[in-house]
């Protein structure tokens, strides 16, 4: 018989968790407070599909092989419309660039350090080109929201059901075990209750006197106006990171986790923007339209809460600042360990229990 799973949150990763459920054969539901895309981190994603951030190494290896799922995913449902267009960074110590190509080398990842040269070769539009750079050609980006529907679509497809305006009001409990939870009056009963819904999790998970070591720094984005093409690939470069969308906008913030927005938000966009067209050759007429403010999920230490708490039965937890890069093999990984009760090796490190 199907297990019955409930998947609090309508983001990157609840999607992609609800798309890998349903293809398992489990009976699955989606609740979302607000719409599908999650509310205040999918939606204001920067979005960068990488593993070249100096991270440890098993973290690496998780997000490496999560840009392998990425690829295989795309194959099937090409409406994720990934645009793995590179990625250009020298946003890290100058003296460290060369240790960093070399490390992530000898883990497989296909990396290289540049010169100026070859790095105005790559994006020509630079005014002042690194010295030294890293570039990852097999790094990407998406439009996060569209890839979370087309997540949310794929696993409709399969038998799972979306709700949203949803509210999850409490758990219900049956002999200290989840069986499920309330919206309102209703109660929604279930196997096993996933929540995966970013800084929100915090306030749901309290009931059940589930503690998550989390942050949720705010990042302001801005977006330009649909313009003509400007950049190849993603640039990082010192306080400044920036990609072109296929529809062609400018995505800027100080950091791909967006900038600190400040006192005056829209003053901090404006300066933003300003630095964004000084960047680059032929932006003069580059118009901002709008910015964006999110809050990014963010574990203390920096990596991923994936898994069940071992005084909580019945509940399956799935909290990460890089869901863009991270929402294939979360979703894979955390499928297999709730239908089958397999626990992928690469999320072994990233218990709830370390905290």
């Amino acid at each position: 018989m199907a297990k019955k799973i409930i998947v609090i949150g309508a983001g990157i990763i609840g999607a992609s968790i609800a798309y890998h459920l349903a293809k398992a054969g489990a009976e699955v539901l989606v609740l979302d407070a607000q719409t599908a895309g999650g509310g205040v981190a999918t939606p204001n994603s920067w979005a960068w599909i990488n593993a070249s951030w100096g991270n440890p190494e098993p973290y690496s290896r998780l997000r490496m092989r999560s840009m392998l799922e990425w690829r295989a995913l795309e194959s099937v449902h090409p409406d994720l419309n990934v645009n793995w267009c590179g990625g250009l960074l020298w946003d890290l110590p100058q003296n460290e660039l060369a240790e960093i190509v070399a490390t992530q080398k000898s883990w497989g990842y296909d990396v290289d350090l540049i010169d100026g040269a070859t790095a105005l070769k790559i994006e020509p539009r630079l005014k002042v080109p690194p010295e030294l750079a890293i570039f990852a050609s097999g790094e990407g980006s998406i439009e996060p929201v569209a890839a979370t529907l087309a997540f949310l679509a794929a696993a409709q497809t399969l038998g799972a059901k979306i709700a949203l305006g949803a509210e999850v009001s409490g758990f219900h409990t049956l002999g200290g075990k989840v069986a499920g939870v309330k919206v309102g009056e209703h109660l929604h009963e279930a196997d096993e209750v996933v929540v995966a819904a970013g800084v929100q999790s915090l306030g749901i998970l309290a009931e059940l006197g589930v503690a998550l070591n989390l942050e949720a720094p705010a990042g302001l984005l801005v977006h330009s106006k649909i313009n003509t093409k400007l950049l190849n690939g993603l640039v990082m470069a010192p306080d400044l990171h920036l990609r072109q969308t296929q529809q062609g906008r400018i995505v800027a913030g100080s950091h791909f986790g967006g900038a600190r927005p400040g006192d005056d938000s829209a003053a901090t966009a404006a300066a933003l923007f300003k630095q964004t067209k000084d960047m680059l050759r032929g932006a003069e007429d580059l118009e901002m339209e709008f910015y964006t403010l999110g809050y990014r999920p963010t574990p203390k230490d920096g990596l991923p809460l994936i898994g069940r708490p071992t005084h909580v039965s019945g509940l399956y937890v799935a909290v990460t600042h890089s869901g863009v890069t991270l929402a294939p093999a979360i979703g894979l990984f955390a499928a297999a360990e709730i239908v089958h009760d397999k626990r992928d090796p690469l999320l072994q490190p990233f218990h709830l229990e370390r905290q």
